[in-house]
Parts: structure tokens; C-alpha cells; sequence
């Protein structure tokens, strides 16, 4: 008996102790911050739930800050929480920075009666879901008879799943009840302005894209730790640019509550859904950040000054093409309406690629960037087309059967094939045209090869193009002899046509080929060939060709000319001007000295 009361005695006088400091001792400011509601802090060590309450897991002293206190009476004002909720939704339905904390504070508690109304499987619940503000499931779990069974919930498309061994914990024996809720319009309150961005990138934009869900689980030992899986469906289609946030309503102390994503895990996202995994309950949901995209300043820069260089060469191009009579045929048509494409088409990018606040004109942007640089692309066609043509007639020295032939084609084909292509791309996936970062083509479900496939295509006919007319001159090779001139005008434009074949053709090739480690050498390879086009074009065939340059030292003796002719006519003025008034002067004094003789 003696030992019995040896080994009872100090248990007990712990435990007076603790008793002595819960009745001498307040709440004491600084260990109530993390003391729960309905909780005394004691000796600034624990916590211990007020008179009518309970610890979730039972105990009497505790220092979990997940910790809560249960109303023993379970009556804790379930009569007027429907009453509560719709009161919430309605008050608040602009949430400011004057009044976010009040909301905070105010959510936090009701999201945790709400649980708990949950759990007790209260009348008030069953008026709020008969209102449609709100859709549970709820299971009462006796045993588990298999370890890695697992418990799913569903509600509005949305899903909680949790091991049975992680309900029932280490408690195998009496009931276990575990609840999963929805919500229909707390959302629009507690939206994305409730996001803690502490420990985040930049973030252009955010949005909450899920309904607002919560887990619990009676009894419930906070300290307990668990898997949960939740598998929410998108109010609206996830954006390609756009990433999943997986975020749960924490209990903040200035804020009063926000939403955190701390222990909880991305699993997969798609356009429709999104998976996650959290260690803990709470109440849960996905909001979708778009990020800023750090683009180089370098490549930026290089963009800008070479694009601006080919908007001047271009117009000059197009000119040159339009005024110069020695040049006038099948050719330089071609020459020109390629310039005039690619000019419309670097302009179009450098005033409207950026344009992404109205969608609509974003979209339209995209459309025609899509349809102009197809075209240029089709009319890099018709000039291999027209290579190829020439070479095979070389025999007969006549390109009038060749312009004739072509002329009938190279317009429908040249403006039409492409708006075909952008017809149907728009007509299959319009809203794929633009998105929030660039007015371009998207690259989600492969939409961007309806651009880059027709691309692909003309590099891979003009090359064959070019083969056949190297190997139709060298089959002429032997026959030569009185069309030397005519070979070597053919030259010439295999010449150029080549180059512009490489300068355009190649360019988008390095733009595909930015993958793996050289993906930064080729970008700005790209960058840089893509954005002087039209220097190259003015180059190839304006200022090397023999005619051109001809036409231009005429077009500068006459100009010249013009201004020495105005000099001179100018001089002649000048003078004549000076003689009338000589003469006039000179009258003067005549009818002076007739009036006034001299006396002399």
C-alpha cells in the first residue's frame, strides 16, 4: 500500500500544480497569440480549453497551436450558423484592405464552426446545403479492415481522399467520422487577395480558380500526421501560361487568416483539374499565378534596331521594285509583293505583338501576323516555283511562256493558300490565337504547328527547287557556247535566290532548333538573321543588281541635274531682277536732270 501511494503521490502533485496555476494564473497577452479560442494560457507553457470545453484530442494541457476546443455542450450556436453564413456572403461581398483582417478573423472561426456543424451532422447544415450554399459528404468510419484502404469524399466535382488507418489513427476502438465540404460563393470572398506572396516570385496576376473545400475528421489528434488528397475541378480552363497554386486557410495574427501553401503539394494540373496532396486539414483551394517572364534585354534590344533597319530597307525595296522600268517583269513582281508582305508583317509585330489587355485584339493581331507571314512564306514559293521554271526553258532563251503560266497563279496562290490556312485554324481553335503574354499563336495541343508546318513545307520544296536547277545547269554545261550571257543571268539569280532561301528558310529552322544546351546560340542566331531580312532582301536585289545600280546613278544625275537647273534659273532671276532695276534707277536720274538742268 505504502508503494502504491509512493508512486501516486507525485502524479498527483504535478497535477495540484497545474490546477493552482490554471485558477491563479489569466491569459496572459503573450501566450495568447498562439492559444487557441476557449483556451487559457498556463504558465505560459500550455494551454488548457475554459469550463464547458475540450481539447480535439483530449488532452487537458496542450501546446499545439492546431489545437482546438471543442464546446462540450453541442449546442454551440448551431441554431444560428446557416443564419451566420448567409450573412457572411452577403456583407462581404467586396473584400478591401480596410476591413481584410475582420474578414480573416471572422472566416477562420466560421469555416471551424462550420466543420464541426459538419461532423454533428447539425440541422443548420442541412438548410445551407437545401439552399445550395454549400454540398458535403459525410462518412462514420468503425474499423478499418484493410491498412491501405482508402476513404474518398466527393462534393461539386470535388474530392478529398484519406487513408482509413489515418482516420482512426492509433484509436481502433469506436466511431470515427470524417466530413468533406464545398462551398458555392465563399470564393468570391476569399479570393486570391487573401494569397501570402512573402516567399514568392513576381507575380503578374493572380486568381482563385476552385471552390473553397474543407476536411475534418472527429476525434482528431492535431499532432497526428496524414496524407490527403484533394482533386478539385477549375471554374475556369487553366491558361498554358498559367501555373497551379495548391494553397489552405491558415490562421493568421494580423491578418486574421489567408491562404498559404505550405505542406501542400502540386500533383498534376491539367486545363480541367487540378491534384493535390497536404499533410494536415484544413480548408482547402487552387488559385492560378501567372508569372513575369525575365525576357534579355540583349535579344530585346537586337530585335527592335534589326527589325526597325528591315521596315526601311523593305520600303526602300518596294520602291525600287515599283519605279525602276529596267526591271520590270515575273521576278521582280515576285520580289515585291514578298517585300511589301514581310514589311506589313514586321510592323504588325513590332506595334501589336505586346497588345494582350483587350483578348479580342490580341486575337485579331495573331490572326494576321499568322496570315502575312504565310504569305511572305508562299511567296518564297512561287519564287522557287519560278526558278525552277526559268532553268527548265533554258533552251529555249522565251520566259514569256513561263510569265504567262505563272501570272495566273502566283496571286490567287500567293494571298489565297494562306487565308485558307489561317480560315481554318481560326475556324477549329479561334481561342487559341493570343494569349496573356504575346499576340502569337499558342503552343498548347501542337496549334502553333498550323505555322510552322506550312513553313516546314515551303523550306523542304524550294530546297528540292534548287537541286533540280543545279542539276539542270550542269546537264547544260556543254551547250553553251551561244548562251553564255543567258547562263550567266541564270547565275545570278540562282544566286540570290539561294541567299534569300537561306536568310528566310534557315531562320525559322533556328528558331526550332532552340532546344538542349545551345539553345541560347541559336536564339540569338535567330534573333539576329530574322530580324534583318529586309536588310538582306534591299542587299541581294537592289543594291547588287547591275540594272538597279544603273537605274539609281540615272535617278542621282537627275536629281543632281534638277538642282542645277533650279541654281541656275534662280542665278538668272536674281540677276534679271538686278538689271530692271539698274534700268530704273538709271530713268530716274535722266527725268531728274531734264527737270532740274544744271546752272553751271
Amino acid at each position: 500500500m505504502g508503494s502504491k501511494w509512493t508512486l501516486f503521490l507525485p502524479g498527483f502533485c504535478v497535477s495540484v500544480l497545474f490546477e493552482i496555476a490554471a485558477t491563479q494564473i489569466s491569459k496572459d497577452p503573450q501566450c495568447d497569440i498562439w492559444c487557441t479560442q476557449h483556451a487559457t494560457c498556463i504558465n505560459m507553457t500550455h494551454c488548457s480549453c475554459d469550463n464547458g470545453f475540450a481539447s480535439t484530442s483530449g488532452k487537458k494541457y496542450f501546446n499545439d497551436i492546431l489545437e482546438n476546443c471543442d464546446d462540450l455542450t453541442n449546442d454551440k450556436d448551431y441554431k444560428n450558423i446557416a443564419s451566420h453564413f448567409e450573412s457572411f456572403l452577403n456583407t462581404h461581398n467586396n473584400p478591401t484592405t480596410k476591413n481584410k483582417t475582420e474578414i480573416g478573423n471572422e472566416a477562420t472561426k466560421l469555416l471551424q464552426d462550420l466543420e464541426e456543424a459538419i461532423l454533428e451532422s447539425s440541422e443548420e447544415i442541412q438548410k445551407l446545403q437545401k439552399k445550395s450554399f454549400l454540398a458535403f459528404e459525410r462518412q462514420e468510419i468503425n474499423n478499418c479492415s484493410l491498412e491501405n484502404v482508402d476513404t474518398t469524399l466527393e462534393a461539386q466535382n470535388n474530392s478529398v481522399t484519406i487513408c482509413c488507418m489515418d482516420i482512426i489513427q492509433s484509436n481502433t476502438q469506436g466511431q470515427h467520422i470524417v466530413a468533406f465540404v464545398s462551398y458555392n460563393s465563399l470564393g468570391t470572398i476569399l479570393n486570391a487577395s487573401f494569397y501570402k506572396k512573402t516567399y514568392e516570385k513576381k507575380i503578374d496576376r493572380i486568381h482563385l480558380n476552385s471552390k473553397v473545400v474543407s476536411a475534418a475528421i472527429k476525434p482528431w489528434q492535431s499532432n497526428s500526421s496524414l496524407s490527403v488528397v484533394l482533386e478539385f475541378q477549375h471554374e475556369q480552363k487553366k491558361k498554358e501560361e498559367e501555373r497551379s497554386l495548391c494553397v489552405y486557410w491558415e490562421k493568421l495574427i494580423e491578418e486574421g487568416g489567408g491562404w498559404s501553401t505550405m505542406n501542400c503539394n502540386l500533383i498534376k494540373s491539367n486545363e480541367t483539374h487540378t491534384c493535390c496532396n497536404c499533410t494536415h486539414l484544413s480548408s482547402f483551394a487552387v488559385l492560378m499565378a501567372l508569372y513575369s517572364q525575365e525576357e534579355d534585354f540583349t535579344l530585346t534590344v537586337i530585335t527592335y534596331v534589326g527589325l526597325s533597319l528591315s521596315l526601311l530597307c523593305l520600303f526602300l525595296a518596294a520602291l525600287t521594285f515599283l519605279l525602276c522600268p529596267t526591271i520590270q517583269n515575273t521576278s521582280t513582281s515576285l520580289h515585291l509583293q514578298l517585300s511589301l508582305c514581310l514589311f506589313l508583317a514586321h510592323l504588325l509585330f513590332l506595334i501589336g505583338i505586346e497588345q494582350t489587355k483587350n483578348q479580342v485584339l490580341c486575337s485579331i493581331i495573331a490572326g494576321l501576323l499568322h496570315y502575312l507571314y504565310l504569305a511572305a512564306f508562299t511567296w518564297m514559293l512561287l519564287e522557287g516555283l519560278h526558278l525552277f521554271l526559268t532553268a527548265r526553258n533554258l533552251m529555249v532563251v522565251n520566259y514569256s511562256r513561263v510569265n504567262q503560266s505563272l501570272k495566273k497563279i502566283m496571286y490567287p496562290l500567293g494571298y489565297g493558300l494562306p487565308a485558307v490556312i489561317v480560315a481554318i485554324s481560326a475556324a477549329s481553335r479561334a481561342d487559341f490565337y493570343g494569349s496573356s503574354s504575346h499576340c502569337w499563336l499558342q503552343v498548347k495541343k501542337g496549334f502553333v504547328w498550323a505555322f510552322l508546318g506550312p513553313i516546314c513545307a515551303v523550306f523542304s520544296v524550294n530546297f528540292a527547287f534548287f537541286l533540280l536547277v543545279l542539276w539542270t545547269l550542269q546537264r547544260k554545261l556543254s551547250s553553251l557556247n551561244n548562251e553564255v550571257s543567258t547562263l550567266q543571268d541564270i547565275r545570278l539569280l540562282t544566286f540570290k535566290a539561294l541567299a534569300q532561301l537561306g536568310i528566310l528558310g534557315c531562320t525559322w529552322c533556328l528558331g526550332i532548333l532552340q532546344i538542349g544546351p545551345a539553345a541560347s546560340i541559336m536564339a540569338y542566331l535567330f534573333t539576329i538573321i530574322n530580324s534583318l531580312q529586309g536588310v538582306f532582301i534591299f542587299l541581294v536585289y537592289c543594291l547588287l543588281s547591275h540594272q538597279v545600280q544603273e537605274q539609281y546613278k540615272k535617278w542621282f544625275l537627275k536629281i543632281r541635274q534638277t538642282k542645277s537647273e533650279s541654281y541656275t534659273l534662280s542665278n538668272n532671276i536674281v540677276s534679271g531682277s538686278t538689271q530692271t532695276q539698274t534700268v530704273r534707277k538709271f530713268t530716274v536720274l535722266l527725268v531728274a536732270a531734264h527737270h532740274y538742268p544744271s546752272t553751271t
